[in-house]
């Protein structure tokens, strides 16, 4: 028992971890198909590939989610800055959601453990379509390296006992909540659309528009 647990300790590390996700993966399945969403998920993983080389591959993926792991908040930022850009320039892909944190961390067998990969996980969970969140010490270098950070003040987070002070990062360019399709939650290309006064929610195309009219109550609506 003591040296299993003198293991576990020695194997105990501090690690920035990353949460990315498709914001309307599984919206894209139910109205386009699973093909397609398998289209729009090898897409991103080779987003990710590409924005990962040279360093750490995915610790793993969940779904359409990546779970990311770095050794440090600029490194994560320096990374993730590359990915996000790269997404949201790439007319396939809906919007992502990021949440990141750095702290301590157990390692074993090629995953990652702990309250740190929690409280990563739960902030991507709340972040809306576009939107990176992450705690403080990730804010602090992309501050360093003069990127805009909002502090959104402490946020209680699911099953985590105490608030957690969080700050959306802008890597890519801010998401405009009135031209995200609320069902697959694709972004319109703003500059071809900035002149025209929204009027209800914007669609990407035919089917979204549909399965909305379909059933409004089942989409939430970006704010």
């Amino acid at each position: 028992m003591r040296s299993d647990m003198r293991q576990r300790q020695d194997s105990d590390t501090s690690a920035t971890v990353a949460f990315v996700d498709i914001a309307g993966f599984s919206a894209i399945a139910d109205v386009y198909g699973d093909g397609a969403a398998l289209d729009v998920l090898e897409v991103f993983e080779g987003m990710v590939r590409d924005a990962l080389s040279g360093y750490e591959p995915p610790i793993k993926w969940i779904g359409d989610e990546a779970m990311l792991s770095f050794s440090e908040p600029d490194t994560a930022i320096q990374v993730l800055g590359t990915l996000l850009h790269a997404c949201r320039k790439e007319p396939r892909l809906p919007l992502t959601r990021t949440g990141l944190n750095h702290g301590p961390v157990v390692r074993r067998e090629g995953d990652l453990f702990g309250s740190t990969v929690n409280i990563a996980a739960r902030i991507a969970a709340l972040a809306m379509p576009g939107q990176l969140l992450a705690t403080r010490s990730i804010a602090e270098a992309a501050i360093a390296r003069g990127i805009v950070v909002r502090n959104l003040g402490m946020v209680a987070l699911r099953s985590v006992a105490d608030e957690v002070p969080l700050y959306e990062i802008e890597l890519a360019p801010s998401a405009d909540p009135a031209w995200i399709d609320p069902i697959c939650k694709m972004h319109a290309p703003y500059s071809a659309y900035r002149r025209a006064a929204p009027q209800g929610p914007w669609f990407c195309s035919p089917q979204c528009e549909e399965a909305y009219r379909r059933s409004p109550q089942t989409y939430q609506l970006t704010r």
